[in-house]
């Protein structure tokens, strides 16, 4: 059966239901896979739990999902700059669920791996460990975390072949290969599609076998969340070097 669909829409019919725990890669507005959150947000899916570094910005990226009040929880390393998510997270209207970042890349690596959980000393003695099982180890102690499996997991990548293999460019790798294992159902959108056989092997970073639906993804203009700038060095004439 071939993974390519036509479209977001095509590909996410009849996986999406209320209440299902979505993982989505991207970090901010950098190899987020917008055509698949916007599909999610046209199917009018409800009391989603959203597994993501953030949740964007205000009407961009998973922003738009809070925005049409379809997240009842997220689990996430910070709220970023998305000012909305940060008000109904202090309302009480959203469940936050806030995890170090590390932590959270690992809880999604285990979770792609069939690992159950695991042990670390990061947030050992802050509120990020209560409640959880600790243990000490060769005199240390640390704090057990949960691996996170979601039902469905939406990626963004730069090229793939038809058969799913995905391959991510430069900051867009960020989130993407990790939550690409951690779905039981894997949808990936890529800029660029081509037929198997015509990618290197060895460039490959998430085999096909995690993918089970491919969109091309839309050209788009892509955003960037904050631009940050420096002077250019001033140019010393030639005339002052030889003097």
């Amino acid at each position: 059966m071939s993974k390519m669909k036509s479209g977001a829409a095509e590909a996410l019919h009849g996986v999406l239901r209320d209440g299902m725990t979505l993982a989505v890669g991207g970090f901010g507005l950098s190899g987020i896979p917008a055509d698949l959150i916007e599909a999610v947000r046209d199917s009018g899916v409800k009391d989603l739990t959203v597994v993501s570094n953030n949740m964007g910005v205000d009407g961009k990226g998973l922003g738009i999902l809070i925005e049409a009040g379809q997240v009842r929880k997220v689990i996430a390393s910070y709220v970023g700059e998305n000012r909305l998510f940060a008000e109904q997270y202090l309302a009480g209207v959203l469940e936050v669920e806030f995890t170090p970042q590390g932590t959270l890349a690992e809880r999604l690596r285990a979770g792609g791996a069939g690992i159950p959980a695991f042990y670390t000393k990061t947030g050992v003695g802050t509120l990020v460990a209560e409640g959880k099982p600790h243990e000490v180890f060769d005199g240390e102690t640390y704090v057990r975390e949960r691996a996170i499996r979601a039902d469905v997991a939406l990626v963004h990548a730069h090229t793939a072949d038809t058969d799913g293999n995905l391959i991510y460019r430069h900051t867009a790798r960020n989130f993407n290969p990790v939550v690409a294992t951690a779905g039981a159902v894997t949808v990936a959108e890529a800029e660029v599609i081509v037929e198997p056989g015509a990618l290197d092997p060895n460039h490959i970073v998430t085999p096909g076998v995690y993918v089970q639906h491919l969109v091309h993804a839309s050209n788009r203009v892509k955003d960037i969340e904050q631009r940050t700038f420096r002077p250019r060095a001033e140019q010393t004439s030639p005339e002052l070097v030889n003097n």
